[in-house]
């Protein structure tokens, strides 16, 4: 990949600029394509974001931005610093600097203000300093593996990507656009519909790489290469509605545990067998209230699929277990052998599903081999 260092001026870069979802974000008089389909959304807090401002108006350096020459016209890149090269209309794309260009482009724009200053309240010199700010700029010319490549080189400084980011990267298309439009803006339908059951970020593609993930159980680069090419996302939006639909329908009082089950895997396995909605609720209430249930998130994906693992039930406490050695005098309750504390296991007399407790008065010790086999059966 060849590449020579530039100074573009903040008055260059802010030119033209514009952010949308019709026609994405721009600027340097239109040529810049500010976020390529291979970058993030713009994920950048008030105080990174202030301190890009911060560092422009004290005239501080910035560091370096990397942008790459778009389109399949080969140059000289050496012709990029020569203002009257025949290429005066060659397009780029930010390779590095994405969040530090929109936040400058946002705060000229008068998008927000620091230190309850907006850009139109500056005077003009302060303007002018901002706007002839230098920032230093790599242009880089190679082809899209190149530049994905030398993104992930350079990419260290700032938030790393996320392996979802990575892969739409790869599958970028048709499909991919739409799926977006969809599961990764800020406040997209998918969040608006499941932001109380669902953790992560839209932005940072969480939400994609979660209901992917489900709907291909777990091949997500499968499904993405798949349907790379179909014109639409359709099948994993209607996918998810009816994951989210099933979840509120048998789940009908909603409590902060359910944020974050893993409803889809629930969903692809089970939203064919009968559940009661009024007798899964009298359950998951009374299993609240249950002290060795030490896991209430768990009790969710255990009333459908009754697996104690996902509750983990409270273990007896080394007290607990040296009583009822003693009380045993070592000897395991299934084979009569006697054996040292070590070799042996806590165990409920009386099943915890059975409404046993984890209490001194229910709890026997087995040597490892008979509460193993029991565990299995």
């Amino acid at each position: 990949m060849d590449i020579v260092l530039k100074e573009i001026t903040i008055r260059e870069v802010t030119n033209g600029y514009k952010n949308s979802d019709e026609e994405g974000v721009v600027g340097y008089g239109g040529k810049l394509n500010i976020r390529p389909k291979y970058q993030r959304e713009y994920v950048y807090d008030n105080a990174q974001r202030n301190s890009v401002i911060e560092t422009v108006k004290k005239n501080f350096p910035l560091n370096v931005m990397y942008w790459v020459k778009s389109g399949e016209d080969s140059y000289d890149v050496l012709d990029l610093i020569n203002p009257k090269s025949k290429y005066t209309d060659v397009q780029y794309e930010v390779l590095d600097g994405q969040q530090r260009t929109i936040s400058i482009c946002e705060y000229v724009a008068g998008t927000f203000s620091l230190n309850n200053m907006y850009f139109h309240n500056l005077t003009d010199v302060e303007q002018n300093q901002i706007l002839d700010y230098k920032l230093m700029v790599y242009f880089c010319e190679g082809d899209n593996k190149e530049k994905l490549d030398w993104f992930k080189t350079i990419n260290i400084a700032g938030a790393k990507l996320t392996n979802q980011e990575l892969r739409n990267a790869i599958y970028t298309g048709t499909w991919l656009t739409d799926a977006k439009k969809y599961f990764s803006k800020t406040g997209c339908p998918a969040y608006q519909k499941a932001k109380d059951y669902m953790n992560g970020y839209p932005n940072r593609q969480e939400y994609l790489e979660t209901v992917i993930d489900w709907i291909s159980k777990g091949n997500i680069e499968e499904y993405m290469a798949k349907n790379q090419h179909e014109p639409n996302a359709s099948e994993l939006w209607l996918y998810f509605n009816n994951v989210i639909t099933w979840v509120k329908v048998l789940f009908t009082n909603y409590r902060k545990e359910m944020k974050g089950v893993d409803f889809g895997t629930l969903y692809n396995s089970y939203k064919d067998a009968k559940f009661d909605a009024k007798t899964l609720e009298k359950e998951i209430s009374t299993l609240m209230q249950d002290e060795d249930v030490t896991k209430k998130s768990g009790i969710y994906e255990y009333v459908i699929t009754r697996n104690e693992k996902y509750l983990s039930i409270r273990a007896f406490t080394d007290k607990q277990k040296r009583e009822a050695f003693e009380r045993q005098a070592g000897v395991c309750v299934k084979c009569n052998v006697t054996f040292e504390l070590s070799e042996m296991e806590a165990d409920h007399i009386k099943p915890w599903h059975q409404g046993g407790k984890t209490t001194t008065e229910n709890c026997q010790m087995l040597c490892k081999h008979d509460n193993r086999i029991k565990s299995s059966k």
